[in-house]
């Protein structure tokens, strides 16, 4: 079947790496042009085809148990930041740290742990001290490096179910996830205000701008186009917020991880597509997609994308 011409393909030109990745990125590849080797703790961003051209590069992933075995090695550490215990190891068994952790996420763990410092640690009694609650997504690595700085104790909380498991009448202390939605977090300050009948409550908001902006700004991207295709990595948190955030405006919205996802049925007879993606998504893949798409029309004889980066 012939499908009729795509009259505009656009990448959009707040979408892809945030300033965080983008540092973490350049570190690893200044590394591997000099060396050719490098260990990167965690996956160095949430998109298996980034990793993978970092692989060949020489880029060596480790998890936790295999970086505790490393010895006298370089290892990078991602922009989502790590917990004290992991610079404790790489002193014990002479690890050079590269430390890419993101400006955003340090300072945050700093003020986490100034706080867990200064109330929560000297208090006697862990039932009534302080109560540190971070809203973020359980096991998430920026998570966990917050949670490190009070040794454990500080409580993660998803959603206001959460709340239910959680002792309101304490003094508590509210930070974020620095990549969770500005909407979900007041919600949350919300709720415990509602419920709270004893104590004080301190929160603050934490959420990265440079992220949060996007949300409204590609809201308004997915608007203006017929078919919005969201590329993104299975594993990153940033991509399924900003995808449903597309999804809410567009209901042609699709979640793709690379252009052989692509399903030509979605763009028969679009007038104009749209192309978004996470802080985790390179823009060549955005490209690649563009790509696909434009090849999918009858003359295929011209590039008929337009790359707002440009």
């Amino acid at each position: 079947m012939r499908r009729r011409h795509v009259a505009k393909i656009e990448i959009d030109n707040g979408s892809g790496f945030c300033f965080g990745v983008t540092t973490a990125i350049s570190k690893a590849e200044e590394e591997l042009e000099r060396t050719g080797v490098l260990y990167c703790l965690g996956d160095i961003v949430h998109n298996a085809g980034e990793v993978e051209r970092l692989q060949k590069k020489g880029l060596i992933t480790v998890d936790h148990g295999e970086f505790a075995k490393l010895h006298n090695v370089k290892v990078l550490l991602r922009a989502h930041g790590e917990p004290p215990s992991t610079y404790e190891i790489a002193r014990r068994n002479n690890i050079e740290i590269i430390d890419a952790t993101c400006p955003v996420v340090l300072q945050l763990q700093k003020r986490v742990k100034v706080a867990y410092d200064k109330s929560v640690a000297p208090a006697k009694d862990s039932d009534n001290d302080p109560l540190i609650l971070i809203y973020g997504k359980p096991g998430h690595a920026e998570v966990n490096g917050l949670v490190g700085q009070t040794e454990g104790r500080a409580v993660v909380i998803q959603d206001k179910s959460d709340l239910d498991k959680v002792d309101l009448n304490r003094d508590i202390w509210l930070y974020s996830q620095t990549t969770k939605s500005i909407e979900g977090f007041q919600e949350i300050v919300a709720e415990i205000k509602a419920r709270k009948t004893e104590g004080s409550f301190q929160w603050f908001d934490t959420i990265c701008r440079q992220v949060a902006n996007r949300m409204p700004q590609m809201r308004e991207f997915a608007a203006n186009h017929d078919v919005i295709l969201f590329v993104s990595g299975a594993k990153s948190s940033n991509g399924k917020v900003l995808y449903a955030q597309c999804k809410e405006v567009n209901p042609k919205t699709y979640l793709i991880t690379d252009e052989t996802e692509l399903d030509p049925e979605w763009i028969e007879n679009a007038k104009s597509i749209g192309i978004c993606g996470a802080t985790s998504t390179p823009r060549w893949l955005m490209q690649k997609v563009a790509e696909a798409c434009s090849a999918t029309d009858v003359n295929n004889a011209e590039d008929n994308y337009a790359d707002t980066k440009k």
